[in-house]
């Protein structure tokens, strides 16, 4: 049996040195990390540290100057109207760079920002001749509109908008904000060719601009309107009939006499909300009526 054992025991001893390629002497590891040219070495596995000539440098990356993002270009479609200036005047004071098309091109306004908008001379029934115009621009607010014959109205307010609806819409434009108006009952059959008009082009920007296409619907719009050199105060009615109706809002259900009691908005409101609602990426799209108008207009 002793024999025998110390036959086994011989035997496992050989199989151990024969399995382990690593001398039994001293075991130690050198590792070699190369960064900025210099060596460092292990700890050895008797737990012997070699220190470092020099600590490790982490050399601070050269500063690039990023320029910062330019402005969003903004269009307004009859920018030198009564909705559109005050539209254009208050995007520029937001920051952002105003381009306005208009079929006489630069109006004569003598007032220190229409000097800061690029005006550029078209016309909308002419599809062709947008192309250029909406290059570069980031969103479109149409203030564009009309009164006259039926045919008229219907091409001022329906064909000349969806023109330039599918222009923006082929030109990759994001956001695109219609102003149109507030449904006033049976005055709409008076002015059947300029409600038709406005429902054609409102149902064309939902179809063009599913997620960024908004449709504002004001009544009665009053503030100091242009006409000529002579200004006209609309807002010394506008004003306080805003201030009785706007808590009326269950009155406008009425039939017949109902939607005249809509209140009126002032034209700040309507510019205000119109440029959110076309450099706000998170402004809901679809329509606005004229309460949406003055609780938007409220916020900052």
């Amino acid at each position: 049996a002793a024999a025998a054992a110390a036959v086994m025991r011989s035997a496992v001893t050989r199989l151990i040195r024969s399995s382990s390629p690593v001398s039994s002497s001293r075991l130690s590891a050198t590792i070699l990390l190369k960064n900025n040219n210099r060596a460092f070495l292990s700890e050895d596995a008797h737990g012997d540290s070699k220190r470092v000539d020099e600590p490790f440098k982490v050399e601070e990356a050269e500063t690039v100057k990023v320029p910062p993002p330019s402005p969003d270009k903004l269009l307004v479609l009859g920018g030198n109207g009564f909705v559109g200036s005050h539209v254009c005047k208050e995007a520029l004071d937001r920051g952002f760079i105003v381009a306005s098309l208009n079929r006489s091109g630069k109006p004569s306004i003598s007032e220190s920002w229409a000097d800061k908008v690029i005006w550029n001379q078209g016309n909308l029934l002419e599809p062709d001749s947008l192309k250029d115009i909406m290059e570069g621009v980031s969103s479109v607010v149409s203030c564009v509109g009309g009164f006259g014959s039926n045919s008229y109205m219907y091409k001022i307010n329906g064909t000349a908008n969806i023109n330039a609806i599918r222009v923006a819409a082929e030109k990759g434009i994001k956001r695109f904000v219609y102003v149109s108006a507030t449904d006033f009952g049976f005055v709409n059959y008076l002015l059947q060719g300029y409600y038709e008009g406005k429902r054609a082009a409102e149902a064309e920007l939902l179809s063009q601009f599913t997620y960024g296409g908004v449709i504002l619907r004001p009544g009665f719009i009053h503030g100091t309107r242009r006409v000529g050199s002579v200004k006209i105060p609309l807002g010394l009615v506008g004003s306080p009939m805003q201030m009785v109706l706007q808590s009326a809002k269950p009155l406008t259900r009425l039939p017949l006499v109902g939607p005249l009691l809509t209140p009126p908005v002032s034209v700040a409101s309507v510019a205000k909300v119109a440029v959110r609602a076309a450099t706000d990426p998170v402004f809901p799209p679809g329509i606005v009526d004229v309460y949406g108008i003055m609780r938007y207009s409220e916020q900052k």
